[in-house]
């Protein structure tokens, strides 16, 4: 589980911040280093908030899906 979410984690934060990157602050110089900044922010933030969110995702889904 979680070496799973580890690989959801990572691309879906290297391309949140690439588009936040992109967006705020174009392609100027030093934009690599900016989103590379950005990314080992985002990564470790995400990684642990998804530890707290997929239990509550999980039992919403169930009652969902019960429903039908």
């Amino acid at each position: 589980m979680h070496i799973q979410t580890l690989f959801v984690v990572l691309p879906m934060t290297l391309i949140m911040a690439f588009v936040s990157i992109a967006r705020n602050h174009g392609f100027d110089e030093g934009w690599g280093s900016k989103l590379l900044h950005s990314w080992t922010a985002m990564a470790p933030v995400a990684y642990i908030t998804a530890f707290f969110i997929i239990p509550f995702t999980k039992k919403l889904a169930e009652r969902v899906a019960s429903r039908s």
